[in-house]
């Protein structure tokens, strides 16, 4: 009985800390998952947790199967898991889905680092310069990581419909 006044509290907790934050769901009051990194960022990944019954005595079943990790080589899922059940491991007798999350989140870029990036972020998607007809070859040499203070900043230029103002890159020839 101890094993379910554990998961109550750590159920509980895990509401309020998480109240408001759109990047964790509870799929149900022993399954977690928890988005991590921002929506449309290429390198965001979703963890999906589950206590079984004799949680935290035994290690959570951790997943990431869901369909927002589709573009995340399997390679990649594997590793992360690892990296994971290592902390599963270290926290075993504790709560440790918090633990979890925030072990990710902390590792993001780490984890991430050797995944490759295939899809094309929303706001480089919405500024297509030159003809449509370019092949993607071509596309993939001027791609470039952007940090979020240039994508702020490149959002902040466009107009509603995301494309620059005639001119954005005109020179001024005469001072």
């Amino acid at each position: 009985m101890a094993a379910n006044e554990d998961q109550e509290m750590e159920l509980e907790a895990l509401r309020s800390i998480y109240e408001g934050d759109l990047c964790f769901r509870e799929l149900s009051p022993v399954s977690f998952q928890y988005r991590i990194g921002e929506s449309g960022d290429p390198k965001a990944f979703l963890i999906e947790v589950s206590w079984p019954e004799t949680y935290p005595q035994t290690a959570p079943v951790i997943s990431m199967d869901a369909f927002f990790n589709n573009t995340i080589s399997s390679a990649i899922k594997q590793s992360i898991l690892d990296k994971l059940m290592v902390e599963v491991e270290a926290n075993l007798g504790t709560a440790m889905t918090y633990t979890l999350f925030e072990y990710a989140k902390d590792n993001k870029e780490v984890f991430m680092e050797n995944q490759p990036v295939n899809t094309v972020t929303s706001v480089s998607n919405s500024i297509s310069i030159g003809p449509p007809d370019v092949p993607p070859s071509k596309k993939k040499e001027k791609k470039e990581q952007l940090s979020k203070t240039q994508k702020r900043k490149l959002a902040d230029k466009t107009d509603n419909k995301g494309e620059l103002p005639r001119g954005w890159n005109w020179v001024d020839v005469i001072k």
